[in-house]
């Protein structure tokens, strides 16, 4: 995947199909936009085109920025886009000006003028310019004026409920990854260098690998203790992870940590990828070191029998 900064290094496609979104989490809904995006690709012998906003529109826009938070960090977000077969990825920088641009404008210079669009792909409920004042209809009358054909994509539901980023979110923040997983279609992840700790776990017979995310903006699940798997430099483990204060030992801070199995090895500064597949419980506080000990075991215990029965 080509990603381009400054949309006049981008040479031109002889059939351009294209999507416009921010596209946080790149979910199951965002797999279906793109998967049709790489039918039409592969009848008109095209490329694939995801043009999308740096920063996000909220860091610009909302004036509470400790409230904002994203399922997927940019490094990531551009992982899983190269994984799903996007061919081109435009980012447009996002500013206050930017955004005062009509839906109308948006289309005529950046899609049309500058990338000639032949086919815009978009899920549903989607909206753009602004005010957000562009929906689908308008791109539909838009597409007659400018010679392009539009197509949007029907909500994906799971459980009942039409999967979007803004679920998916309250879904971690709830704990609930098993819900947030199904809407992803994969495994909800925090990625991080590992740093060193108090070494409490150490002591009781668990220890962990802390974590420092290093952005910000990353959503961390809610507090609890959690089945995961580990993937350090390539090899995936099986482990326990924790996210939360620590109250049992006196801490305040909000770290995230990871117990992993039957392992030994020394990986302080090393970046590791967390996992997160089930919230065996809440965190909570005991009474001594003795009880966190306790339960903890039984918490491996209740984990390893969850991943005996995914094999």
């Amino acid at each position: 995947m080509k990603i381009y900064h400054n949309l006049s290094d981008f040479r031109g496609s002889n059939f351009a199909v294209v999507t416009v979104g921010t596209f946080d989490g790149l979910h199951i809904g965002h797999q279906m936009i793109i998967a049709r995006m790489k039918e039409f690709a592969r009848q008109n012998s095209g490329d694939i085109i995801l043009v999308t906003f740096d920063p996000h529109p909220r860091q610009v826009l909302n004036s509470n920025k400790t409230e904002i938070k994203f399922i997927s960090t940019q490094k990531r977000k551009i992982e899983l886009l190269d994984r799903f077969g996007i061919d081109h990825m435009i980012v447009i920088p996002f500013t206050r000006e930017f955004a005062a641009t009509s839906s109308e404008d948006f289309i005529r210079e950046y899609l049309v003028k500058k990338l000639r669009a032949k086919m815009l792909i978009v899920g549903y409920d989607h909206h753009f310019g602004k005010n957000r004042e562009g929906n689908y209809e308008k791109l539909k009358s838009l597409g007659k004026a400018y010679g392009f054909e539009v197509e949007e994509i029907p909500a994906q539901f799971v459980d009942g409920i039409a999967v979007s980023s803004t679920k998916i979110r309250t879904a971690l923040r709830e704990g609930d990854v098993e819900t947030a997983n199904k809407m992803l279609g994969y495994e909800y992840s925090i990625t991080g260098k590992v740093i060193e700790g108090n070494k409490i776990g150490r002591k009781i017979g668990f220890p962990t690998a802390n974590i420092d995310v290093g952005d910000e903006y990353k959503l961390i699940a809610a507090g609890g203790v959690y089945a995961c798997k580990v993937d350090i430099e390539g090899d995936t483990y099986f482990g326990m992870g924790n996210i939360g204060t620590r109250p049992t030992i006196g801490k305040h801070d909000f770290t995230t940590e990871v117990h992993i199995f039957d392992f030994n090895r020394e990986i302080y500064g090393k970046e590791i990828t967390i996992f997160f597949l089930n919230r065996i419980r809440e965190e909570q506080k005991f009474e001594n070191l003795d009880k966190l000990k306790e339960q903890l075991h039984s918490d491996k215990e209740r984990v390893k029998r969850l991943f005996d029965d995914r094999t």
